[in-house]
């Protein structure tokens, strides 16, 4: 069951901003299937500079139907998986109900409802476009312990490194009703400069990023579960569907192999301290 620590809620609609509170609700079963995990390469990552150890406490802000935490309670790390969708959230807690270390949290990245200085890690997967920046971050500030890290990291599709990933893009832009507006690309080294503090520290830079590939490979059925996981996508209730997933079975027919297609990702992990 999920834990209330903090009946105060924040003024904001939602831990992620705008609509964002209800936009996956109908999204859960495609989200859980076909949605990428991180590479293991991000723990090795973390672990080798000292930013990770078993006793570290972690705290998974947006965290969705578990996806990211699932990487930490592997570590056997305590992990708070705040996130204020209900759908998701008990997805989250169905799913991870064997790790006794996941603490799932109704709330938001604003307003999480954790103790002062109670975690070491704040982690925030395919989430941080979500937040409101600069109320997130005093939450941030507030629940980390000094010497604290904040991890925010994205599976990155590649939209052209191959015919098929253009043809991928193309089609998502014909079809989503606010790509451009919602998409984590928005997100721009300004913004990351800013939230770390950048302009305190003119000295030395105010973020770090690595880099791993990901990927995932997908028959006809597989890729319409993907297309389907995304909120800016076309519902099976929408005029364009039918259309939609016509289209992407002739992309799938042409450039498929083996009966699969190849969707390529950079895991991009942007990790740095916050200023208290």
């Amino acid at each position: 069951m999920s834990t209330k620590i903090n009946t105060e809620k924040t003024p904001f609609p939602s831990g992620r901003a705008g609509d964002g509170l209800n936009r996956f609700s109908n999204r859960v079963d495609n989200y859980i299937k076909f949605r990428p995990s991180y590479p293991e390469e991000v723990i090795v990552f973390l672990k080798k500079n000292g930013m990770l150890n078993e006793q570290t406490v972690v705290a998974d802000i947006g965290s969705g139907t578990g996806i990211s935490a699932e990487l930490f309670l592997k570590n056997n790390n305590i992990v708070y998986g705040v996130e204020p969708n209900k759908e998701m959230r008990e997805a989250a807690e169905r799913l991870l109900k064997d790790y006794s270390n996941f603490k799932s949290v109704d709330a938001t990245a604003e307003n999480t409802g954790l103790e002062n200085n109670s975690v070491d890690l704040i982690v925030a997967g395919q989430a941080f476009h979500w937040f409101d920046k600069e109320k997130c971050k005093e939450e941030f500030k507030r629940i980390l312990r000094p010497g604290g890290t904040v991890v925010l990291m994205w599976n990155d599709r590649r939209t052209d490194t191959t015919q098929f990933l253009q043809a991928y893009e193309d089609f998502i832009k014909m079809f989503a009703t606010d790509y451009l507006e919602v998409n984590h690309k928005n997100i721009d080294e300004k913004i990351f400069n800013n939230f770390f503090e950048g302009a305190c520290l003119p000295d030395r830079q105010a973020y770090k990023m690595e880099s791993f590939l990901n990927y995932q490979h997908f028959d006809l059925e597989g890729l319409k579960g993907r297309i389907l996981s995304s909120s800016y996508m076309p519902a099976e209730d929408h005029t364009d569907f039918n259309y939609m997933m016509s289209v992407l079975k002739k992309i799938f027919t042409r450039f498929a192999e083996n009966g699969k297609v190849n969707l390529e990702y950079d895991t991009k992990v942007y990790y740095g301290q916050l200023l208290k």
